[in-house]
């Protein structure tokens, strides 16, 4: 028999057992697709990484510059997912296919247009953020090739966005197992000249994805148009621009574009003093973010089951079930992801050393992931509350909360800590666990104010 303490425990879990499942049906696809991009960007580096430390510092550089390409497809990557979620809890079938067509037509735009820009500035930008004399060319050589994938990226994450509004997340995992065969495969190809081709290096880790991305975006388009998903979109490429439709979408998306604008920048500047630091220093910065997203993946699933699960309720009128769904997601969420961060903690040089045999690189890893896994619960909520309130609509308090906590908390607590104290990586590390925790109390205390509720989509 449970003990008296234990009684009401259990009777919490099986009230919200219902919600549980409905939790993780929409949850682990998205957390085992998470983790399959996880696990592409590991082995994607440890194939990198046998190149040398430089190597991997320029495609950790470059990287920094297509995240900021994908800020320009937020506005329609989480309005998308917005619109659709309320169109699909009221049962609004074609406004929801609409909304997902009119997001479809002008990311594929505004991403041709980034890839030709992307081309041409490739050099420059890696240089602005710091790119040394031994990691410059690689760099620009890797980024002037992953840019072509570009488009393909911003057509992808609508396609996905559409399918998890309206309550499918296994359709984008699915695509996504595919995509990481044909990455993986060309990978190894590419990078070490198999088959009879030549050795490309970190340009065929480059030419590997954009194979991979344009690959998935066929898929996806295809699973859309034919029916084989929840949403069905009827020939999105021959309808015109519905600018009521799309001033929908941008209501709820531009402030997310923002976010997302206001988060990169502030993370790119973050960067450019952790490459002040030198090879080894970036080197090991990026090893311990590919580590830490084992943890990240499981909160990007939950986020999106939060996301989901507040805009259905939402347009479904039942704003009580929507706030429970989303208390309920952290709780979870902050159990799976606080494990993880218990797993940082106690055996950071066994991950770090899965990745590179250099001590030195090891040994400034394992001490940085020490330090984020005691934030991971505060990454749990962060994550979590921030979907919820996107699901909402409300995405002008997650833009000012994310404002608050890259620039006047990550930002001024890093030059601190790394150019005043001379703490080196640790402070840099240090800094960003302050961050996860203050955005993510900030997001908790918005989310508890319920005014969320009130907002029109």
């Amino acid at each position: 028999m449970p003990s008296a303490t234990a009684r009401p425990r259990l009777r919490r879990w099986i009230r919200f057992g219902p919600l549980n499942r409905r939790i993780f049906s929409l949850a682990m696809p998205a957390v085992v697709e998470q983790i399959c991009h996880m696990a592409l960007g590991i082995i994607d580096t440890r194939l990198v990484a046998s190149l040398g430390r430089a190597a991997v510092a320029a495609v950790g550089i470059s990287d920094q510059l297509m995240q900021l390409c994908i800020v320009a497809f937020a506005a329609f990557n989480i309005g998308t997912t917005a619109v659709v979620a309320r169109a699909w809890g009221a049962r609004r079938e074609q406004e929801a296919a609409a909304a997902a067509g009119q997001a479809l037509l002008v990311v594929t735009a505004v991403g041709g247009l980034l890839a030709l820009a992307g081309r041409r500035l490739a050099l420059p930008g890696v240089a602005l953020l710091g790119a040394t004399a031994e990691t410059l060319p690689l760099a620009g050589a890797y980024l002037s090739t992953v840019v072509l994938s570009v488009p393909a990226m911003g057509a992808l994450m609508v396609c996905n966005a559409s399918m998890r509004g309206a309550g499918d997340t296994r359709t984008p995992l699915y695509i996504t197992l595919g995509m990481n065969a044909t990455h993986l495969v060309f990978s190894y190809v590419l990078i070490f000249g198999r088959l009879g081709l030549p050795a490309f290096g970190v340009v065929g880790a480059a030419i590997s994805a954009i194979l991979a991305r344009w690959l998935g975006v066929a898929v996806a388009l295809t699973v859309l148009v034919s029916g084989g998903s929840r949403l069905r979109l009827h020939r999105p490429w021959a309808a015109g621009a519905d600018l009521t439709v799309i001033r929908r979408i941008l209501q709820v998306g531009l402030p997310a574009t923002l976010e997302q604008l206001v988060m990169r920048l502030g993370q790119m500047s973050y960067f450019r003093i952790v490459a002040s630091l030198g090879t080894a220093a970036v080197a090991a910065h990026r090893l311990a973010l590919q580590a830490e997203s084992l943890s990240f993946s499981p909160g990007m699933g939950f986020g999106v089951a939060a996301t989901t699960l507040v805009g259905q309720g939402l347009g479904a009128g039942k704003p009580k079930f929507a706030e429970a769904s989303a208390y309920q997601t952290f709780r979870v969420a902050g159990l799976v992801m606080g494990t993880m961060g218990i797993a940082f903690v106690l055996w950071p040089e066994a991950i770090c050393r899965f990745f590179i045999d250099d001590a030195e690189v090891v040994a400034l890893g394992a001490s940085v992931l020490r330090i984020v896994g005691l934030a991971q619960p505060g990454l749990a909520l962060t994550m979590v509350t921030a979907g919820a309130l996107r699901g909402a609509g409300d995405t002008r308090w997650t833009l000012a909360i994310t404002m608050f906590g890259i620039w006047l908390v990550r930002l001024p607590v890093t030059y601190l800590l790394v150019v005043w104290l001379d703490w080196g990586l640790v402070g840099a590390w240090i800094a960003m666990s302050v961050d996860l925790w203050v955005r993510g109390l900030s997001m908790l205390t918005r989310f508890r104010s319920g005014g969320w509720k009130r907002i029109v989509v």
